[in-house]
């Protein structure tokens, strides 16, 4: 299934600190039923942002307007636990469109470049650097540029590189899955067997 392109993401950001959230925090096991990618957004973080009644959590950052943007600025080792893809789908569906994080679970990161979430991972000093621009001024805006793989603050100009494998760059920029990606070189692979 296609998604957004990804090239350059220039936004405000949503901070959240927290440490070693795992995917059943992202997304509870018992909303894993459905199959569809829509819809999952409306319960991500479910369990922190609504009480058992289905009340918003106001000390919850999802329900505060102070905070929007489709970054999301997390803690150290951010999608550990299982591997399930639907944490990366209630991510999308909500609106982030970037993670960023000094450290990802790899199964995590690698579910985000399949579904079309860039994660970026930083060293924990510049993402201190993020999580304390954006407490001071919740419309500071970070810029992620794909193509040249650098996130940087705008607020400061200070900046890091960051690493993605080359084929999953490509993919994110032209909003191609694996299936997609096939399909788009469909004539080659045709050309290549009539030739063998």
């Amino acid at each position: 299934m296609a998604y957004d392109k990804f090239t350059i993401l220039r936004d405000t950001a949503v901070p959240l600190p927290a440490e070693n959230v795992d995917t059943d925090q992202i997304i509870p096991a018992r909303f894993l039923k459905a199959t569809e990618r829509e819809g999952f957004g409306d319960n991500l973080f479910r369990d922190w942002r609504y009480d058992v009644e289905g009340n918003p959590k106001k000390d919850f950052v999802l329900n505060d307007d102070t905070y929007s943007g489709k970054i999301l600025v997390a803690g150290k080792n951010f999608g550990s636990g299982s591997s399930r893809e639907h944490a990366v789908w209630a991510l999308y569906d909500y609106g982030f469109r970037c993670v960023v994080s000094s450290f990802f679970a790899d199964i995590f990161k690698n579910n985000c470049l399949n579904i079309g979430v860039l994660p970026v991972t930083v060293s924990p000093e510049f993402a201190e650097q993020l999580f304390e621009a954006i407490e001071a001024d919740p419309k500071t805006e970070i810029e992620v540029n794909l193509p040249a793989q650098k996130i940087t603050l705008l607020s400061t100009g200070a900046s890091e590189s960051f690493d993605i494998n080359e084929y999953k760059k490509q993919n994110m920029q032209n909003g191609f899955d694996d299936i997609d990606y096939l399909l788009n070189i469909s004539d080659q692979i045709e050309s290549f067997e009539q030739t063998r």
